[in-house]
Parts: C-alpha cells; sequence; structure tokens
C-alpha cells in the first residue's frame, strides 16, 4: 500500500503545525552541520592514515631480532 498524496499531505501539514517552520528549519540545519563535521572528520582520517606499513617489513624486523637473541 502506497500513500497517497492526500495522506502525505496531511502529515506533512500535522508535523508543521506541531513543530512550526522555525523549528524544522533548525533541525535541518543542525543536521546539515552534522553531516558536513562528519565528512570533515572522515576525510582528515584517510589523511592521517595516508603513510603505509609494509607488514612484511615489520615481521622482517622482529624475526631478526629473535634471532639474535
Amino acid at each position: 500500500m502506497m500513500p497517497s498524496l492526500t495522506q502525505i499531505a496531511v502529515v506533512v501539514i500535522i508535523v508543521v503545525l506541531l513543530f512550526g517552520r522555525g523549528k524544522i528549519s533548525s533541525l535541518m540545519g543542525d543536521l546539515a552541520k552534522g553531516i558536513k563535521s562528519f565528512k570533515k572528520g572522515m576525510a582528515s582520517d584517510v589523511t592521517d592514515e595516508s603513510e603505509t606499513k609494509n607488514i612484511s617489513e615489520d615481521n622482517k624486523d622482529s624475526n631478526n631480532s629473535n634471532n639474535k637473541e
């Protein structure tokens, strides 16, 4: 069952009456700020981990230190 256009309009009107246009717009603004900060955080995490480590070199180093003991 798909909601009809009339049902959607009634729900939208009820939401606007309950919360008001100002409250809805401020909530959307806060949501947009949250998304922007999330994207910024994800982008900074990617750049922080740009230095890749070669695990095989670490294993060779640890194997050599174990053989010396």
